[in-house]
């Protein structure tokens, strides 16, 4: 008996019709390829979904799998404003807000409208006040370097509190003994490390 018929029995025996169409056909037209799109963030990574709409799924494309998109906002390279409220799905993708770059021409405007010149009295005040400052500092370094030479001249001018003795007859100290292993029974060896030691 060939495989076939033996397939044909036991489908019999089960219940199961065989068609004479391939049943793969019929599963290849039911399934249809999802196409997903792909943007690219300013920083290089590689976004992936169905349509960059709002409610729509989010991924980011690693080489090993896809992870869903965090919670924040992110700039895509054509400079929009990918928005996520909800880990893995879009809220919106807003267009780059100009309005954010005017505001800081203008600031950069009034501050060039404010530069404030001194004239030469006031550079002249202000030279005259560093000048004073220099001399004041320099005077009291000058004042504190001969004062610490006077404190110093006097110290050693004082005569010392005890006379320094010299006592040539100065007792020999003894040398200590140095006792190994006292209660051992004494080798021949531990013998002349004792004459060495206290001789």
């Amino acid at each position: 008996m060939k495989p076939i018929d033996m397939l044909k029995e036991i489908k019999n025996v089960l219940g199961i019709e065989l068609s004479e169409e391939t049943p793969v056909q019929e599963v290849q037209e039911e399934t249809q390829e999802v196409a997903l799109a792909q943007m690219t963030l300013e920083n290089g990574t590689v976004l992936e979904a169905e349509a960059f709409e709002a409610d729509n799924e989010v991924f980011i494309v690693t080489e090993d799998e896809r992870v869903a998109v965090p919670v924040g906002e992110y700039t895509l390279e054509d400079g929009r404003i990918l928005k996520v409220q909800e880990e893995g799905i879009i809220a919106e993708i807003s267009e780059a807000s100009e309005e954010a770059e005017e505001p800081v021409e203008e600031e950069m405007a009034e501050d060039e409208e404010k530069e404030v010149y001194a004239t030469k009295e006031e550079l002249a005040e202000i030279r005259s006040m560093v000048e004073e400052m220099y001399n004041y500092m320099k005077e009291k370094e000058e004042m504190s370097k001969t004062e610490e030479a006077e404190e110093l001249k006097q110290e050693l001018s004082k005569p010392a509190s005890q006379p320094i003795k010299h006592s040539p007859e100065a007792k020999e100290t003894e040398k200590s003994k140095v006792l190994f292993a006292q209660n051992r029974v004494v080798s021949t060896r531990d013998r002349v490390f004792q004459r060495i030691a206290n001789s």
